[in-house]
């Protein structure tokens, strides 16, 4: 059943991205160009977001387990630090370069534009250099 609840949410999600055009990398470039022909669309989008995601959060932190009975596995840690900052700061600069975040590439890999699968792959292997990187500093 969880898997089966896994896969219903991602589909919902992936549909979600699609809906408000973070799948099209000319609609993110709009909405990153503030000097430009800014487009504000996707921060209603992500404001809206936001919004609906604030009541089941709120909720979800007040409980041991999750709907589905495995345990809750919320984030715990609330300071910031130079990993989190220039973690976000690499996020942003490659979703201002290449104009597509991780969630919309993967709904639109299917498509077999060269340029998605290249983002995909180059996503890959950014995930496994942090693997190994992170492997080796808490191995010390």
């Amino acid at each position: 059943m969880a898997k089966l609840t896994a896969l219903f949410a991602g589909l919902i999600f992936g549909l979600g991205l699609l809906l408000a055009g973070m799948a099209n990398p000319a609609k993110v470039l709009g909405f990153l160009d503030l000097a430009g022909a800014w487009d504000p669309s996707l921060g209603l989008v992500m404001g809206g977001a936001i919004a609906v995601a604030i009541l089941p959060f709120t909720w979800a932190g007040k409980q041991k387990k999750a709907l589905l009975g495995s345990p809750m596995q919320l984030p715990v840690k609330r300071e910031l630090d130079a990993r989190l900052i220039g973690g976000s700061l690499l996020f942003g600069v490659g979703w201002g370069i290449a104009g597509i975040c991780p969630g919309p590439a993967l709904a639109i890999l299917l498509t077999g534009h060269g340029q998605i699968i290249v983002f995909v792959l180059a996503m890959l292997a950014g995930m496994l250099l942090f693997s190994v990187l992170e492997n080796r500093r808490t191995d010390r």
